[in-house]
């Protein structure tokens, strides 16, 4: 900063202000940032956050940075943190859980000011962890309702039990009875949910659940077409595919593309998230929209609700929102003509 000022022809006081954005005369501001700019002085994140207790950093941690679900949020969460002065981290975890505890304690370091996390699966560690949280942290996901966590912990979630039976809902009243699921890690929160709103669903039309019709694999587009090459091996007479997200549905779509099978005119599929996949795959794809887009707004302004609460203040009560679910019909399960 005396570098700088005796640069600029200003005080060092002068300096602190207008590089700490507190203001100062429009002039001083303009012979500072040209100073600075001149010496090549970059602010020092880890030096600023010993000091004032703020990096103006925040990270946000996924399974796959490759999902377009979470590219979505990464877009809206950049839109509400970028105009506050933060930058976003981003953090690939593969759904490891011991990376997501290290993240998770890694806030006490100073590094970053807050945690916007989405676990697919949560875990007692989990919980403990979050009751311990250093700094805010906001959970894309599933929380117990019954299970405290600590007051700097918020969350927003999809229902996707609802999303899942809206689908298969679909799937029956255009006649399908043979309707397949392909669904991810049974042990995660959104296999859970799905598997749950697709056997509700199934029960609430009237159709027995046939365990030959499911099966269980990875989140990605290679274990979709995996899986439906052997669903079909087993049950040719499949009329029906829901995926448990829109990667496995463009798989399976491979699948019966190669099959010669077609989309919906022998095999209806359905996916969940409407994600660009959805839209730009052949047939277009029938997904329900979880708002992808919507959980990361709203998890971008809780945390800079939390970050911009005095910290002698007593906390606000944590929050959780729900974002519905919203089926988009398109032609992998209507002719065309008919949508």
């Amino acid at each position: 900063m005396e570098t700088i000022a005796a640069r600029a022809g200003v005080s060092i006081a002068s300096v602190s202000r207008v590089l700490n954005g507190h203001g100062a005369r429009p002039d001083t501001v303009t012979r500072v940032e040209r100073a600075a700019a001149e010496l090549g002085y970059v602010a020092n994140a880890v030096a600023r956050s010993l000091k004032g207790g703020r990096s103006m950093q925040l990270t946000f941690a996924m399974q796959d940075i490759g999902n377009p679900a979470y590219v979505s949020m990464v877009r809206e969460i950049q839109a509400v943190m970028k105009p506050a002065g933060y930058r976003l981290l981003l953090h690939s975890t593969d759904a490891v859980v011991e990376d997501e505890l290290a993240v998770l304690h890694s806030l006490a370091d100073r590094t970053s000011d807050g945690l916007i996390l989405c676990p697919i699966r949560v875990t007692p560690r989990h919980l403990e962890a979050l009751a311990r949280a250093a700094r805010p942290v906001v959970v894309i996901g599933s929380l117990p309702d019954d299970t405290p966590h600590g007051p700097l912990v918020d969350s927003v979630r999809a229902d996707s039990v609802t999303g899942a039976e809206a689908a298969v809902r679909h799937l029956v009243e255009t006649g399908r009875r043979r309707i397949a699921f392909i669904n991810g890690p049974a042990d995660t929160v959104p296999g859970h949910h799905r598997a749950l709103g697709y056997r509700t669903a199934l029960e609430s039309s009237g159709i027995e659940l046939d365990p030959a019709l499911t099966a269980t694999t990875d989140f990605t587009v290679e274990a979709g077409c995996a899986a439906l090459h052997g669903l079909l091996g087993a049950r040719p007479d499949i009329d029906a595919v829901f995926c448990a997200n829109d990667q496995l549905a463009l798989g399976a779509s491979q699948t019966l593309h190669a099959r010669g099978l077609a989309i919906p005119g022998d095999v209806a599929v359905a996916g969940m998230d409407d994600t660009l996949l959805a839209r730009a795959g052949w047939p277009p794809l029938t997904s329900v929209d979880l708002g992808s887009a919507e959980r990361g707004r709203i998890a971008a302004r809780m945390m800079l609700d939390r970050l911009r609460e005095p910290v002698d203040a007593p906390r606000a009560p944590a929050r959780r929102a729900t974002v519905l679910p919203r089926l988009i019909v398109r032609a992998s399960s209507i002719p065309a003509p008919f949508i």
